[in-house]
């Protein structure tokens, strides 16, 4: 199997599997001279981590890094950097049953058909346990960033549990790491921890809707037509397990408007161009205007449920699955960070890039 690597000049390949000895990711390309150690990268991992609480799988799991290669006395030295998170918690017999049947919903069925093999102990590649790498990596490019652009800040939260949509209105950074949800409104998160304990209760699950912004971005990050900073991004999003729908700014819903109220409206501001509105998400002909890049994505239900479900067995017979196991019922929540992880990757590795190729911003305004 190939293609486990993602980025131009970061590179990030991940390795390893839900059910195996360990898991990880191998960061080619960050700049020397960035200060990191685990604790800085363990912070993000704690945020992700199952078994927080019981809005999530209860597998337990530490998910402890440890940094094995490209860090010298604190610091990035440009070579490779190897991260490892060792699995602890693994119940593989949970999933003795079904090894011969294919889960709906899973990846199961694709893996036979193109490999002719797969690990049913929880979906091996295709589990969610893998993104534990991309956190890690995007722990290392948060450092980067910081070392490069301070004022660059990165900020997950969910908008949307099933049909139940935040309001607006109520928004407030402050409350996204106040509730276990990564919600910014108070109100929304009590009622949906009633309408989330009644799904896990009954052994259903839902989908969710993930808003990832970075602000502080500087104008000039991408390129046109292939190397478009809104292209990488959708590609990132995309490639996280469960997202069956990524939007830029305004996305779908740009359909909806007219010309008119779609342009977001320029000013000169007294320290450059000001916009009306950010209807583009930040980007504008793939290149970052200056404004908080704006990504939104889906997550479908968990499709390991506990109600009866009609499949088939490799050998083509129907039969019926219950998945057992420990899930989350949500796996939006736990997607949170690792959507900020994929943005701070992607990011980064077009600072990189627009550094390489002009430097610096070479059209002044004003």
């Amino acid at each position: 199997m190939s293609l486990n690597t993602f980025g131009h000049l970061f590179r990030v390949t991940t390795w390893g599997e839900s059910h195996g000895p360990a898991l990880g990711a191998t960061v080619d390309g960050c700049p020397p001279g960035v200060p990191i150690d685990a604790g800085m990268i363990q912070h993000w991992l704690d945020r992700r981590k199952p078994g927080q609480n019981k809005y999530t799988t209860q597998r337990r799991e530490a998910d402890e890094v440890r940094i094995l290669s490209g860090v010298f006395d604190g610091q990035t030295t440009g070579t490779p950097v190897q991260l490892m998170i060792e699995n602890t918690d693994q119940r593989s017999k949970d999933y003795s049953d079904i090894m011969e049947k294919f889960r709906p919903g899973h990846a199961d069925i694709t893996y036979w058909q193109k490999y002719g093999i797969r690990d049913y102990r929880g979906g091996g590649r295709s589990s969610a346990r893998e993104t534990a790498a991309r956190v890690a990596a995007g722990g290392l490019a948060r450092e980067a960033i910081r070392a490069m652009l301070p004022g660059v800040q990165i900020t997950g939260y969910m908008t949307q549990m099933g049909p139940h949509q935040i309001d607006r209105d109520r928004f407030d950074w402050d409350e996204i790491e106040n509730n276990p949800f990564w919600v910014p409104d108070a109100k929304a998160a009590t009622d949906w921890a009633d309408y989330l304990d009644g799904l896990r209760k009954s052994g259903e699950s839902v989908g969710a809707i993930i808003e990832v912004v970075a602000r502080g971005v500087p104008a000039g990050l991408g390129a046109p037509i292939y190397g478009k900073l809104d292209t990488d991004l959708a590609a990132a999003m995309m490639s996280i397990n469960a997202v069956k729908g990524v939007e830029i700014g305004e996305g779908m819903s740009s359909a909806m408007l007219t010309g008119t109220l779609n342009a977001d409206e320029i000013f000169m501001g007294p320290d450059g161009p000001e916009y009306s509105s950010n209807h583009a998400g930040g980007i504008l002909g793939g290149i970052s205007t200056g404004q908080d890049i704006v990504v939104r994505f889906a997550v479908k239900p968990t499709s390991s449920i506990l109600s009866t479900r009609r499949t088939i067995t490799k050998s083509g017979e129907e039969t019926e699955i219950i998945t057992k196991g420990r899930h989350d019922p949500c796996v939006g929540i736990r997607a949170v960070p690792v959507g900020e992880a994929m943005m701070a990757c992607v990011i980064l590795d077009h600072m990189l890039l627009h550094r390489g190729q002009v430097g610096g911003n070479r059209g002044t305004i004003g």
